[in-house]
């Protein structure tokens, strides 16, 4: 859309959760044990695992951590047993918002869920109200200074890439769940300068919002982000840059 910045979007996401260092930390940790119970403990085998483990070294969780994680997964060590849950609903301006949840006490959670919602203009609906707008895909971000769309496309052409696309000098690279890893991997191993990579939900189309509702949506999102059980917030909202340097000014 003509004025408006995905990138923007996720830059104000991505800043807020740099903020909450020592929360990253639990929610990985969990996501780690998780992945492992799931899974198994091979990181070859496991591509869930190996997303978890690789963005727990990108926040430079200690090895020690990272294992001892895995082995809670496994039954080896003695851990908190977490449940995975979504919670879906809708913001400010009818926006549609995802909540997954790794919880060790579901009748805890939802109604703490609900109040975030209820109390920030928004409201929890029933399961799958929203998922079906979302699209799951693997997303990394290049900063695109020294590099055009060609020379990207050209060194991943054995990859299974969906789109790749240039916006504020910034180059995307989509593709399916299951190639993210191999293909971060062939990134990093070129060198291009990722700022940004995770396997995410990709809304179908986005919700244009004005400064006020612009303002309490991203309000509802960072309390969500904040809760100690919420490992993601998903959530189909277009803010203009015009509209995000002014919130931006305001924080």
């Amino acid at each position: 859309m003509a004025g408006h910045s995905k990138w923007a979007n996720i830059k104000h996401r991505k800043a807020s959760q740099d903020a909450k260092k020592g929360k990253i930390f639990t929610k990985l940790i969990r996501e780690i044990t998780v992945s492992a119970r799931e899974g198994g403990d091979d990181l070859n085998s496991n591509s869930r695992l190996r997303t978890a483990v690789n963005k727990a070294r990108e926040n430079n969780m200690p090895n020690d951590n990272i294992e001892r994680a895995i082995k809670k997964g496994t039954g080896a060590l003695d851990g908190s047993t977490y449940e995975e849950t979504r919670y879906e609903g809708y913001g400010p301006g009818g926006v549609a918002i995802m909540v997954d949840v790794l919880t060790d006490n579901k009748n805890r959670t939802m109604p703490e869920i609900r109040t975030i919602f209820s109390k920030n203009n928004g409201n929890l609906g029933e399961n799958g109200c929203v998922s079906y707008l979302f699209d799951r895909k693997g997303i990394i971000i290049i900063d695109g200074s020294d590099y055009n769309e060609d020379d990207i496309m050209e060194n991943l052409l054995e990859y299974d890439i969906e789109d790749i696309k240039t916006e504020d000098s910034n180059i995307t690279v989509s593709m399916p769940p299951e190639s993210f890893n191999d293909v971060l991997d062939a990134i990093k191993k070129i060198k291009y300068p990722v700022i940004y990579n995770d396997i995410t939900f990709v809304p179908q189309t986005n919700v244009p919002l004005d400064e006020q509702k612009a303002r309490q949506c991203m309000k509802l999102v960072d309390l969500l982000d904040e809760h100690d059980d919420v490992q993601n917030v998903y959530s189909n909202y277009d803010i203009s840059d015009e509209v995000m340097t002014k919130l931006s000014e305001e924080q």
